[in-house]
């Protein structure tokens, strides 16, 4: 017996080291960082419960697979990553990122209607002559999703090569009779990393959340909204959901476009061997049109671009932030880095749903809500749900686009912003922002209970970070 014991306890100090090694091979060697709660979360994991931790580690741990930066713009002068009209310190932070430069584009139009949004979509899909690739993470069984399919194959009648990707857990109910009507019908049709095809390879936690439509290259439909009724006509007896889309005409949907097809080779297995939006030709934008930057996030670029420009942001702001977002989990440093901020005079200020439609996100967000209103950040309460993405600093940046200020969408999700940097689309976004916080009402913390307290630090925990 006493040697049985022996025996189990060295198999499992066997199991406990190699899980160890296993972690630190794909944390360290990889560049698979993460924040210390979570690290902390699996290393314990993987100490007390290894026949359980280190299977999840191997089907969820993964978050990069890209190498890190060359530093491409290393030996460039930096005035050369620095168009005119655009903040230096966001354009030079994002190209030492290597990402693609800012560039001049047609005129933009926000829309903030669904009806109208659903709209632009639509008129895109009917303007393609050659290319048409949509992208998204959820596609409705419903009314606007068969609105959109009859335009898909309306498209491939023409000639015109019809591109659909879907995020396989976001499409996951996604009826097989659906995607039978679309290959029967010639649309092209991937799914982003199905569970069952990628547990091996640790990317079964790694979801495209990016929303994009684009037209031959040069016609760019993108925002927050998924492919289904409640984010622009609203299901019955109930109202649309509170988003933003935009459409751009320009060198910017050449940089969603090959974002488009890095994203579609990796649905197919082979994923590109470059890390960044290579630089395209132009697209025939004016000289003096908006000036926009195409900004995507996630495994496929070593930095986390867009938390780093938020970080950068709240640093360099003089004025004021603001914030919309659903879902609203920010990481340690982003938070504190908001609170700073707002104690050496910038007007912070947030605006989220009273009521998400994923409760857990609202349960996650308490213990951040209270200490931003503890420095002075206004927190503002939308009455309806509000699924729109976008930030605003000062008057000479702006993002708006697919990525939720939560964990997942700022470290683990595929995501793409747009930055705007003229003034007519910051102003717009702005005014946005107020018509918005008009209808709110402002957030008041409340000490939470200790097992609220505990509850939310485990939601916070298991949900947002790991």
């Amino acid at each position: 017996m006493t040697r049985l014991a022996l025996l189990s306890g060295l198999g499992h100090a066997l199991l406990v080291a190699a899980s160890l090694l296993v972690y630190v091979l794909a944390t360290r060697i990889g560049h698979q960082y993460r924040h210390p709660s979570a690290a902390l979360a699996w290393v314990l994991g993987m100490v007390a419960f290894p026949y359980v931790t280190l299977p999840l580690f191997l089907f969820f741990g993964t978050r990069k697979y890209a190498r890190p930066p060359r530093h491409r713009f290393a030996s460039e002068p930096l005035s050369a990553a620095v168009p005119t009209g655009a903040p230096p310190w966001a354009t030079r932070l994002l190209a030492g990122m290597e990402l693609a430069p800012a560039e001049r584009n047609g005129p933009i139009t926000f829309q903030e209607d669904g009806v109208a949004s659903l709209q632009a979509l639509l008129d895109l899909i009917d303007s393609a002559e050659h290319t048409l690739e949509l992208g998204t993470f959820l596609y409705g069984n419903d009314a606007v999703g068969r609105t959109i399919t009859a335009a898909l194959v309306r498209c491939v009648q023409r000639g015109v090569t019809t591109r659909l990707l879907l995020d396989a857990v976001g499409s996951f109910q996604t009826p097989r009779r659906q995607l039978h009507q679309w290959l029967r019908a010639g649309v092209r049709v991937r799914r982003f990393m199905p569970l069952l095809r990628n547990p091996l390879r640790g990317r079964t936690n790694l979801r495209n959340h990016r929303k994009v439509a684009v037209a031959d290259g040069v016609r760019l439909w993108s925002g927050g909204r998924n492919l289904a009724v409640e984010y622009f006509t609203g299901d019955t007896g109930q109202s649309a959901w509170i988003d933003l889309s935009f459409v751009v005409h320009g060198p910017l949907a050449a940089q969603a476009q090959a974002q488009f097809r890095a994203d579609w080779h990796t649905a197919g297995g082979r994923p590109l061997r470059f890390n960044r939006v290579p630089l395209l030709p132009d697209a025939g934008a004016p000289a003096q049109g908006a000036l926009v930057q195409w900004v995507p996030s996630g495994p496929d670029h070593a930095d986390d671009t867009v938390h780093a420009l938020l970080m950068s942001g709240a640093y360099q702001a003089q004025q004021r932030i603001r914030a919309v977002t659903p879902y609203f989990v920010p990481d340690d440093a982003l938070l504190d880095a908001w609170c700073l901020a707002c104690r050496r005079g910038v007007q912070v200020s947030v605006l989220l749903p009273a009521r998400s439609n994923h409760r857990l996100a609202d349960w996650a967000r308490e213990r951040a809500l209270r200490q931003l209103v503890a420095a002075g950040v206004q927190v503002w309460l939308a009455p309806g749900m509000l699924h729109a993405k976008a930030v605003v600093m000062d008057e000479e940046l702006a993002l708006c686009g697919s990525l939720n200020l939560d964990g997942r969408s700022l470290f683990l999700n595929y995501e793409s912003m747009a930055a705007f940097y003229g003034a007519t689309e910051v102003q717009w976004l702005s005014d946005w922002f107020d018509r918005q916080m008009a209808q709110a009402v402002p957030y008041h913390a409340r000490r939470p209970s200790w097992l609220r307290d505990i509850f939310e630090g485990v939601v916070r925990a298991v949900a947002f970070q790991l």
